[in-house]
């Protein structure tokens, strides 16, 4: 019951943050993107965690037309990921989430990466929204930087996902096997 609206009052308290921002800052520029795209992963993160769901949904499964991940490699998913390591990302994430080589370690990350998926999902349809929205208002130059920040934020994050996911479940595999 309270898990039940807790998630109910994520998406509220949500819709009331977007508007307090859309009030204060505008719906234009730099500011407005990348507020809006932290203020969605913060409060995503609180909706993936409390929902704590299997996610065992066909859609996390790799596709045929991954081809492995080439698809994903073609798109510059390596060159991003030593982007994250150039940022700090990686030793940050790596301090608040340590890799092990236990089994149950490995399938706790391959969890977090649909989870993970899941959240930057749901925030690049909004933003992608809010793009459109903004292209259509106010023109497509003003909604730009949007574009941008969805793509680096939440598209290549997914891709990134994507791409870690197969190699994850083989090393559990490998795992099971020892």
């Amino acid at each position: 019951m309270r898990r039940a609206f807790i998630l109910i009052l994520i998406p509220i308290v949500t819709i009331a943050l977007v508007y307090a921002l859309i009030h204060f800052i505008g719906m234009q520029g730099f500011a407005f993107a990348w507020s809006l795209n932290f203020l969605l992963m913060a409060c995503a993160l609180t909706f993936t965690e409390t929902l704590k769901g299997p996610l065992t949904s066909t859609y996390f499964n790799e596709k045929e037309w991954e081809l492995k991940g080439k698809i994903y490699e073609s798109f510059g998913v390596n060159f991003y990921r030593k982007l994250l390591v150039w940022v700090g990302w990686e030793k940050l994430n790596k301090k608040s989430n340590p890799i092990e080589k236990k089994t149950n370690a490995l399938v706790h990350l391959h969890y977090r990466t649909k989870q993970s998926e899941l959240g930057h999902l749901i925030i690049l349809i909004i933003v992608l929204g809010f793009n459109f929205f903004v292209a259509f208002e106010f023109g497509v130059i003003q909604s730009l930087w949007l574009l941008i920040l969805n793509v680096l934020l939440n598209l290549y994050p997914i891709f990134l996902q994507r791409y870690n996911r197969p190699r994850i479940e083989r090393a559990i595999t490998l795992s099971r096997r020892r």
